[in-house]
């Protein structure tokens, strides 16, 4: 008959003993404690009978693989499986077993999150406003920019008035990892920019490069960026959450659906690697997928039958 005792009673064992020291070595919090004892709880569930210390590595991927199959979520399991690994770091050190069973399991990748885009006529609508005070041509140069271009919030804050070449229609990038690129600048941005300009030769204090820049007449700080950008939405009366990272993947989508070039996208964004990149084109079958539901006359009775 098994001495082991039932899912619920850990105060023996190797179970009880991690717990002792967790609560009593390591001191964790209450909170944290009973996270790591549900945890252990569960893989003591999925063992059924096995002690904790026979367990391989093919019996840890089972057990993933069945809660998986019960709807626990890849976060989840990444969590659990970090407490799990601790348990059995432990474990290995007291020489209760010869190796950590966790390592080399990983829990299944979440899908990924499409990025948020704004609708060609919403991203017009944000952008377009009409302001003539110093700081309304600012942010309407800025955000026309980010639009335009598809610049990082970091890249616009850090760009300096000699970068944009109004001439050529082009502007110099100081992007991640300290990449330089040249992006294009359409022709809304520049005629911004240039109504712009003169506000800011008031604003700016001597010697201050930075194209962007506020009251202080130094350079603009990317949080200030934030909290702009939302004002506008909020006037422009946009029913979202608008930041401005959404205006460069609006940017990226928008291009992509016109052109099809995802290289030139991925130049543009300055990615290092087209994967990167690619997302975008999981939003622009996302539209096309909206078109088809919308217009074939199969899939509208295949929907309407759902």
């Amino acid at each position: 008959m098994s001495t082991r005792k039932a899912p619920g009673t850990e105060d023996a064992g190797a179970l009880g003993r991690y717990l002792a020291h967790l609560r009593n070595e390591r001191r964790v919090s209450p909170h944290t404690l009973e996270a790591y004892r549900r945890d252990a709880l569960l893989l003591v569930a999925l063992g059924g009978d096995r002690p904790l210390e026979s367990a391989r590595t093919a019996d840890i991927r089972r057990y993933v693989s069945t809660l998986h199959g019960r709807g626990l979520s890849p976060r989840s399991l990444a969590r659990v499986l970090s407490s799990w690994r601790g348990l059995y770091e432990w474990l290995a050190r007291a020489r209760a077993v010869p190796s950590n069973p966790c390592q080399g399991v990983r829990a299944p990748r979440a899908p990924k999150r499409l990025p948020e885009t704004l609708t060609p006529d919403e991203a017009v609508a944000l952008v377009s406003f009409e302001d003539p005070t110093p700081l309304g041509r600012r942010d309407r140069a800025l955000f026309e920019l980010a639009y335009s271009s598809g610049l990082r919030v970091s890249e616009l804050t850090g760009l300096d008035v000699q970068a944009v070449d109004a001439a050529i229609g082009e502007a110099r990038v100081l992007g991640k990892g300290s990449r330089t690129r040249i992006v294009p600048v359409g022709s809304a941005a520049l005629a911004a920019i240039a109504k712009w300009l003169p506000e800011r030769s008031k604003l700016a204090r001597p010697g201050e490069t930075a194209l962007f820049v506020g009251l202080s007449g130094r350079r603009l700080a990317p949080r200030e960026v934030q909290r702009r950008i939302k004002r506008w939405a909020a006037a422009a009366g946009l029913d979202v959450d608008v930041h401005p990272h959404m205006l460069r993947h609006s940017f990226a989508s928008h291009v992509l659906q016109s052109s099809g070039d995802l290289r030139a996208v991925q130049e543009m964004l300055g990615h290092a690697s087209i994967a990167s990149t690619q997302v975008y084109t999981h939003l622009d079958f996302q539209h096309l997928a909206k078109v088809y539901d919308a217009a074939h006359p199969r899939a509208r009775r295949a929907k309407d039958k759902a």
